[in-house]
């Protein structure tokens, strides 16, 4: 029998969990709370729905996804508690500090600081989940950790909703700093992450690697190799960093700025949405600049990511499942506002409730049905990906075809199980495939298909493709569109599973 389905998990462990689980769930309140505030930004704003697309997805993603590369690094070889605790208090005061924007800059810039802590979150979680559960065990761990998501996004719509109702009807006119319902909606939701932050100290830090037989030292310099993840990833120094591996790196790099900024114009100019793409395309260099630096500094950790068939495979397939989880988790509320005339306490309750339940089922099931499945086939966990990409094709179309709201709620509560059920899963089979050592970056690679991918590309689509045909649900029904790469990714992946250097 294998020794870790002897290992018995201590109280305590759970009760990590427990508090990682309440972490993410913030995480996810202060980040889809625009999506209950987005009609109502939008007037006072003056946005398009292109531009909603952009500030929930594109402005925090990119921020998001890049630092979450060095910060994935950091997780490696620092104290993760004390990471995962800063993080949480710098999101929670750019959430707040969101509820004081008056144009669209500013609310821009408020996201960006959201994306940058919370990208502390996903690495230092995974990583320490990992040395607290035994492999057998990780799946399901990872199940009840992420489903903190789909709860935090659903509460995000009952609490958003009712403090915009309250504040207006306390405040119909002279509230107090001037502020609109869905800026007081931000700043009361950002306040309780500052007090939880102290709580996230109180963690102790386990044994890295321990659980595995791999026992892992922590770095001795682990700041200096966060700076220089940075260097490699923040434009000019990107180039610098090019220039000190070797003449031709410096090409490459050029070449693929030159690229970038070239499609970037191209879609710029076809589009009318300068932004979206010009920091699309600043975030796909820093990444192309970041992994051919890694290839060179860390060939292991390069090979076993960015050159696994396996691994890759399971990130853009999950990103294609992020494409349209991300699509109708923030466009739900808006649709069902504009379509079916309800009211925002109203949405909190008939969308975030039931978002909140799909999504927790859905992610437990996952979890349970990857481990199930795993031990049936090598990459039977990549399998739930394939199962929630066939799932979400008639979810999606038949609940926004409907002109019955009962049918567009059923539809949206089933659309969330099956998208979310892929997101434990993805996760353990990712970090099955990678040494103790670089489970930080790991994460951090796996959720660059979530972010680049799914969440800075198909609220966007969905919302530019609404603009363009005036209909919203024709927006969200394009985002299928994904749907063949996603299962040809993971097809890939299920197939190469078998020879992953790192069985779980």
């Amino acid at each position: 029998m294998d020794r870790q389905a002897k290992q018995a998990v201590p109280a305590y462990s759970w009760y990590a969990l427990g508090v990682l689980f309440l972490v993410y769930l913030l995480n996810f309140v202060d980040r889809q709370i625009l999506s209950i505030l987005a009609n109502d930004i939008k007037a006072d704003l003056r946005l398009t729905d292109a531009d909603l697309g952009f500030l929930y997805g594109t402005a925090f993603a990119i921020f998001y996804a890049l630092f979450g590369i060095p910060l994935g690094r950091l997780a490696d070889g620092w104290n993760r508690t004390r990471l995962l605790a800063i993080g949480l208090g710098l999101w929670s005061l750019m959430t707040a500090l969101s509820g004081l924007a008056r144009n669209a800059a500013t609310l821009t810039a408020a996201r960006i600081g959201v994306g940058v802590g919370e990208a502390t979150s996903a690495p230092v979680a995974y990583s320490l989940i990992s040395d607290m559960f035994p492999r057998r065990l990780r799946g399901t761990a990872l199940g009840i950790y992420s489903a903190g998501l789909f709860t935090g996004s659903g509460l995000s719509l009952l609490i958003g909703g009712s403090i915009v109702e309250a504040w207006n009807r306390a405040y119909p006119q002279d509230a107090p700093l001037g502020l609109a319902g869905w800026q007081a909606a931000f700043l009361i939701v950002g306040l309780p992450g500052l007090a939880m932050a102290l709580w996230v100290l109180s963690l102790r830090e386990p044994a890295r690697g321990a659980l595995d037989g791999i026992p892992t030292s922590a770095d001795e310099r682990p700041f200096a190799e966060f700076f220089s993840q940075l260097g490699q990833l923040i434009p000019p120094f990107t180039l610098l960093a090019a220039m000190r591996r070797a003449g031709a790196a410096l090409a490459l790099n050029l070449s693929g700025a030159i690229a970038l900024a070239l499609l970037a114009w191209l879609f710029s100019a076809l589009t009318g949405n300068a932004q979206q793409f010009a920091f699309l395309a600043v975030g796909f260099y820093a990444l192309f600049s970041w992994a051919s630096a890694l290839r060179t500094r860390d060939r292991a950790t390069f090979d076993a990511t960015w050159g696994s068939a396996a691994f890759m495979g399971i990130v853009v397939g999950y990103g294609m499942i992020c494409f349209l989880g991300y699509s109708i988790s923030y466009w739900a509320a808006p649709y069902a506002e504009r379509t079916f005339a309800l009211g925002k306490a109203e949405l909190g309750l008939l969308i975030g409730a039931p978002n909140a339940l799909g999504g927790f089922l859905g992610v437990i099931f996952g979890g349970r049905l990857a481990d199930y499945l795993h031990l049936r086939h090598p990459g039977g966990r990549a399998m739930v990906l394939l199962i929630a990409l066939i799932g979400s094709i008639p979810t999606i179309a038949v609940g926004y075809a409907a002109g019955s709201i009962t049918l567009f709620l059923v539809c949206n509560f089933a659309a969330q199980f099956v998208t979310s059920s892929a997101l434990g899963a993805g996760a353990a089979a990712t970090q099955s495939l990678v040494e103790p050592r670089m489970r930080g970056v790991a994460t951090a690679i796996y959720f660059l298909g979530a972010t680049l991918l799914g969440l800075a590309l198909g609220p966007f689509t969905a919302g530019f493709i609404s603009e363009t045909t005036g209909s919203l649900a024709t927006g969200v029904l394009a985002t299928l569109m994904v749907v063949p790469l996603g299962l040809a990714a993971v097809a890939l992946a299920i197939r190469r599973m078998p020879k992953a250097p790192m069985p779980a």
